[in-house]
């Protein structure tokens, strides 16, 4: 099978990476079971026909097309869009000697470890991210490169550096004076006017989109508890600087005060939401916010509570956290809460990210409603629906295939068989 090259790998619009160009080759799909439209069933033996990286058509039954267009049998499998996962951190992955790294590693070793990362996050059929946190330059240049076609990864919306208060979540932990004061970066506001500048100062140094730590968290060496960190002043100033450069704002929120006061205060987006209740499931319905779960995230660190790796404070939240995460996510599904695929991937292990599905189901979402949090809903939540997240023509050639129906069985997503992202395979079905 001959594969297919791209010609043109962009993000949207409201992405700011560099444009890719790269020869590129036309291509006819044929697939036996097309989940086009995630949400809407099945259509049988059509006809994808690709040109320059994008979907030109999609027809019922199996056409040839121009001489030397190379034809991709897929018509013993099922096909899907390129997943999408809202919530990853693309350049680390948490583990024994991971707090070293800020110390032992340049912006350039962060970036190339993303580089590999982000090569397994793709071959496991994930063709867009959204990163919601690391060190700007490594992010921002690993996206930048993906994006020129320079580095084979998913396509990326990039937050860079979260921003905190002093000594939240999102701040230097747990290290002596000397480093605390040399790590401590732009991100890092308080009062209102601060919380401003540092929204404005990660658009300056290229954010996509504005991740804040609107609670405390797990792995932030410090013992501050799960609640608010933000007043309601300062949510509300990042949140008026952000939308008026631009941009979205997401926020990591594990307690219930914290979710419902940054949903009030217009966030667009909540990351884990833990303790959210009926309360907070109506503002989330109110202002038509999006959650994004990260169960797996709970899962993982829940298996970490006696690791001597992690600082105790660390461990303790964790046995708070992980076993609530996935009752959680039964809650906000039963009420009706706009949902978003996201995992949280740094914390649970690179390419592992299709494993958070089998949790959606068993939180009570179909094998069909939990693909669509990773196409239809994650493309909307990203702003990037005109582009990704559906098979039609106009949108990139983001194609996953499996050669058993995740309808039936979902975990048949946790190892995909076939891949192509923009109209370059990069995993061939044998």
């Amino acid at each position: 099978m001959k594969p297919v090259t791209l010609k043109s790998l962009a993000l949207s619009a409201v992405c700011l990476g560099a444009v890719g160009a790269a020869a590129a080759q036309d291509a006819i799909v044929h697939a036996g079971h097309l989940l086009a439209v995630p949400g809407e069933g099945y259509l049988t033996e059509q006809t994808i026909t690709i040109k320059e990286g994008r979907i030109v058509s999609v027809q019922p039954g199996y056409k040839s097309g121009a001489k030397n267009v190379p034809v991709i049998d897929l018509k013993n499998a099922y096909v899907v869009p390129g997943l999408i996962d809202s919530h990853v951190h693309i350049t680390s992955e948490s583990g024994p000697g991971e707090r070293l790294k800020a110390f032992t590693d340049s912006s350039v070793d962060t970036a190339f470890d993303g580089a590999a990362f982000a090569k397994k996050t793709l071959e496991a059929g994930f063709t867009t991210v959204q990163d919601v946190g690391g060190e700007n330059d490594a992010v921002f240049g690993l996206r930048d490169a993906i994006a020129r076609g320079a580095v084979a990864g998913p396509r990326m919306r990039a937050a860079g550096q979260a921003i905190s208060i002093t000594g939240g979540h999102g701040d230097i932990n747990g290290y002596s004076s000397p480093v605390l004061k040399l790590f401590t970066g732009t991100n890092i506001c308080n009062g209102a006017d601060d919380c401003r500048r540092a929204v404005r100062q990660q658009v300056k140094e290229g954010a996509d989109v504005i991740k804040i730590t609107a609670t405390g968290g797990v792995l932030s060496n410090t013992a501050a508890g799960l609640e608010q960190q933000f007043s309601n002043d300062e949510l509300v100033a990042i949140v008026e600087a952000a939308h008026s450069m631009g941009r979205q704002v997401t926020a990591h929120a594990h307690g219930k005060a914290g979710v419902d006061a940054a949903l009030r205060a217009g966030i667009d987006s909540i990351e884990h939401g833990t303790y959210l209740d009926d309360e907070s499931i109506a503002l989330f319905k109110e202002h038509k916010a999006t959650l994004v779960p990260t169960v797996i995230a709970g899962v993982t660190v829940t298996g970490w509570t006696n690791e001597p790796w992690l600082p105790e404070a660390s461990r303790k939240k964790a046995a708070i956290v992980g076993p609530l995460m996935l009752d959680m996510l039964r809650r906000a599904h039963a009420g009706g809460v706009n949902v978003a695929f996201g995992t949280d991937t740094g914390v649970s292990q690179h390419g592992l990210n299709a494993k958070e599905f089998a949790l959606m189901v068993e939180a009570g979402f179909t094998p069909e409603e939990a693909i669509r949090a990773a196409t239809v809903s994650a493309a909307e939540h990203l702003e990037m629906d005109g582009e990704i997240g559906t098979i039609e023509p106009g949108k990139y050639a983001d194609i996953v295939a499996v050669t058993a129906d995740p309808l039936k069985k979902i975990t048949e997503l946790e190892s995909v068989d076939f891949v192509m992202q923009g109209g370059k395979v990069y995993k061939a079905l044998e």
